[in-house]
């Protein structure tokens, strides 16, 4: 699919891999809609591209439902989905404070995993109506990061949720397979997003010696590459591709 006057709906678009996807998209000639918590950030990204803000919480149907009214009203069928939207941090399951706060555990998948699938659901019930561009109607593509696979010590609720999504990845794909829309996932590495961005230039430096090669923390921008990509190839379906510079985490 050709991104030329398609509509993208790019949830944590305000910021970081979302932000960068949206820009590269835009500069595509998608329409854009730009979908955050933070309206603020929704709206400078969506001034930059000239695309649309769209302010909520993913894991929210109303919110959801809301946004991708908003983005037809504005840009037509949703055409393309990014998910992006998602949250951290780090708790062993067992540690000074006690057992890991259910609730914590709780929200993070929440967000990262049910705020994933409930976006594709909706985006795909209103995609399914468009017709076909090709051999398609759409695309969704999904994050998980390398912690799905190498999950370090503390990140048992962010690895879970990342997990989640790797392993929904080829059923989903195949549940929307006869309505012509594609689902794929992006397991990125150590990138340098709003998170690794507030410590200091020697961490930032020490975390990307770690990768094998290149030695360094990745560019948002090359995410959005990658997205691009899956967005233009039409046999890209149901798979989760590691972005990461050949990195294997360690334990901690």
């Amino acid at each position: 699919m050709q991104l030329k006057d398609v509509s993208a709906f790019i949830t944590g678009g305000g910021s970081g891999l979302g932000a960068a996807t949206a820009r590269a998209m835009a500069a595509k000639g998608a329409k854009v809609a730009v979908y955050d918590r933070s309206q603020e950030n929704a709206e400078k990204v969506a001034a930059e591209i000239g695309g649309l803000a769209v302010v909520g919480d993913v894991s929210s149907e109303a919110d959801v439902k809301a946004a991708i009214a908003k983005a037809e009203e504005a840009h037509g069928i949703v055409r393309v989905l990014v998910n992006c939207a998602g949250i951290g941090g780090a708790v062993k399951t067992v540690g000074k404070n006690g057992a890991y706060p259910l609730d914590h555990f709780t929200r993070i998948i929440q967000v990262n995993l049910i705020g994933s699938f409930n976006c594709i659901r909706l985006v795909a019930e209103r995609m399914q109506n468009a017709p076909t561009i090709g051999e398609e109607r759409g695309v969704c593509i999904n994050t998980a990061s390398v912690a799905a696979f190498d999950g370090q010590i503390g990140q048992a609720a962010y690895s879970a949720s990342k997990g989640g999504i790797v392993g929904m990845t080829l059923p989903v794909a195949r549940d929307l397979a006869s309505l012509k829309i594609r689902v794929m996932t992006i397991a990125p590495g150590l990138f340098l997003t709003p998170l690794l961005m507030g410590l200091n230039e020697e961490a930032r430096k020490s975390l990307g010696a770690q990768v094998p090669h290149p030695a360094r923390l990745g560019d948002p921008s090359e995410y959005a590459s990658l997205a691009l990509q899956i967005v233009e190839n039409p046999m890209l379906n149901g798979e989760t591709i590691r972005l990461d510079g050949a990195i294997r985490m360690a334990p901690r």
